[in-house]
């Protein structure tokens, strides 16, 4: 089966369907063709939201950045955080642009912003495609009329199609969750497929929910739940420019706003999001490029979680690890050598390491009962887990990345073609 994405890429044999989204009270969605890419597919998606919506985003740490990172940085800040439009376009990052690529983001604002008669502070942008060519946002204006009159409440379909690049697979997720005495629903949509590295991991993700939060409030929510979701993946150790995620809640699921992030009632909200931002970031790994593994790696035994996640990306982004895994060996000598080259404090003689449920070494050395067979029979799975205790204290943490194939070298061969 061919992407919806990039014509000729094979759909990732880890795809996972495309969920039933009810509408979010307060969003619409709508994507259209403007032209973006040689091929004819949907490439430009606009999501709008009701009059005095909040908006959070975290955003990559990349030294380069983007002018589309750069407006929305300064634009949330300057509208107190609320938002009433979001414009994502394919096939150029608009990043190392100068000043070009900073007017074309505003020719855009102006343009949306006026449509919606709002200050075009309170309208945002993403942008994701090949780094150093400017937005032509031309072929944007030229579909915006298209756009304000086909957004509706069901459009999650066509807009998670219409943001991505090189995936395979459309990307969404949805929950609900009681807040006080209403019931909010959360859903959200995630591009990404490679240069997936965590700070942000590599991608684009837009989660809207219908709960009443205040933005400073929904900002706390969202930045610690990130780092253990988006920012717990990759796939190439290759962080983007572009990376945005932006957390919207337009208030129309009723009660008063909530200004407070460690209010009670936001408990069960919070989970839920947890929930759907961490099941977008599987999914991302899930169709890492030429990807035919999904790992998930555990450090146990740390001097401290931060210890514990260095550690554990480092193993995840190695090579020699992921071509192991690649080849279906449990070359646990490689992932001993990960461990050691990330610099952070282990006992070499408690390292222990498990595939799944089988033991491969113990207390710094092969285990006695480690069993070839049963090692390579566990390889075979589409899914794999791995833990590592390095024995020297009691802090853990969890990242999930994929093999490393032929396939990647392929997609990124020809990215530009």
């Amino acid at each position: 089966m061919s992407s919806p994405g990039k014509p000729g890429l094979a759909v990732s044999p880890l795809a996972v369907p495309f969920p039933a989204i009810a509408p979010v009270r307060g969003v619409e969605l709508a994507a259209a063709h403007a032209g973006m890419y040689k091929h004819k597919r949907l490439d430009v998606t606009l999501m709008r939201f009701a009059v005095g919506s909040a908006v959070a985003g975290v955003f990559t740490r990349h030294a380069v950045g983007s002018a589309p990172v750069d407006w929305c940085r300064t634009a949330i800040k300057a509208s107190g955080g609320r938002v009433r439009a979001l414009l994502v376009n394919t096939g150029r990052a608009n990043s190392f642009t100068g000043k070009a690529g900073a007017v074309a983001v505003e020719r855009t604002m102006d343009a949306i912003s006026a449509e919606l008669g709002c200050p075009r502070e309170q309208v945002l942008m993403a942008s994701t495609g090949v780094i150093g060519q400017v937005l032509e946002y031309g072929k944007i204006l030229n579909v915006l009329q298209q756009l304000e009159e086909t957004v509706k409440p069901d459009g999650w379909a066509d807009a998670a199609q219409g943001i991505m690049t090189t995936d395979t697979f459309p990307k969404g997720a949805t929950a609900e969750a009681k807040l006080g005495d209403h019931t909010v629903r959360l859903a959200g949509i995630c591009k990404g497929s490679g240069m997936i590295a965590p700070d942000m991991a590599t991608m684009l993700a837009f989660v809207a929910t219908d709960a009443a939060i205040a933005p400073a409030a929904l900002q706390a929510i969202l930045s610690p739940i990130a780092v253990r979701t988006l920012n717990s993946v990759t796939v190439d150790g290759d962080r983007s420019t572009n990376d945005t995620c932006l957390l919207f809640a337009t208030g129309k699921a009723g009660g008063p706003e909530i200004a407070d992030p460690d209010h009670p009632d936001l408990a069960a909200f919070k989970a839920a999001l947890e929930g759907v931002l961490l099941d977008l970031a599987h999914q991302l790994v899930r169709d890492g490029e030429g990807a035919q593994k999904f790992v998930r790696v555990e450090i146990t035994g740390a001097v401290s979680e931060a210890s514990a996640r260095k550690i554990a990306r480092t193993v995840c982004e190695s090579p020699l690890v992921k071509t192991a895994i690649a080849g279906e060996d449990a070359n646990w000598g490689r992932l001993v050598m990960a461990v050691g080259r990330a610099d952070e404090p282990v006992e070499r003689d408690r390292i222990a390491i498990r595939f799944g449920d089988l033991v491969a070494a113990r207390d710094g050395a092969v285990s006695p009962d480690y069993d070839e067979a049963a090692m390579s029979a566990y390889m075979k799975n589409d899914e794999l887990s791995i833990t590592i205790d390095v024995g020297a204290g009691s802090a853990s943490a969890v990242m999930w990345t994929c093999d490393l194939t032929h396939g990647y070298i392929s997609i990124n061969g020809d990215y530009r073609s």
